[in-house]
């Protein structure tokens, strides 16, 4: 059993930050991969950024830049830095976990069997 437990987000305006946190089991980290995701109420789940066995780092193209994941090795947690918000990063954000994904499948959430209880976040123009 993975657990997954995320804190963090909020409301910012255009341009600020925000910070989110996902604490998941070390398996997780050392055998497959811990992600974040967004979802807009009626659309589907949006890969955002995740980190594979390795520590290797991947970021969707409409964060890149702007979004910067970093991991606690000793508290097993990804932090993920939101800067330069827009008002479309508007979302509630997930933290995804598996043991088992493959590189192929990193960006897809169905690859991930266990999620947290979902962060919102809020950016105003």
């Amino acid at each position: 059993q993975v657990q997954v437990t995320e804190s963090g987000g909020g409301l910012a305006q255009a341009g600020g930050s925000l910070r989110l946190s996902c604490a998941a089991s070390r398996s997780a980290f050392t055998n497959g991969a811990v992600a974040w995701f967004r979802q807009v109420a009626d659309k589907e789940r949006e890969f955002v950024a995740a980190i594979r066995r390795g520590g290797y780092m991947y970021y969707a193209d409409s964060v890149k830049g702007r979004f910067t994941l970093s991991r606690d090795n000793a508290k097993n947690t990804l932090d993920l830095q939101m800067n330069n918000l827009k008002p479309e990063d508007t979302a509630t954000y997930w933290c995804a976990a598996s043991t088992t994904v493959i590189l192929s499948q990193l960006r897809r959430a169905a690859a991930y069997g266990y999620w947290g209880q979902g962060s919102q976040v809020t950016v105003s123009s």
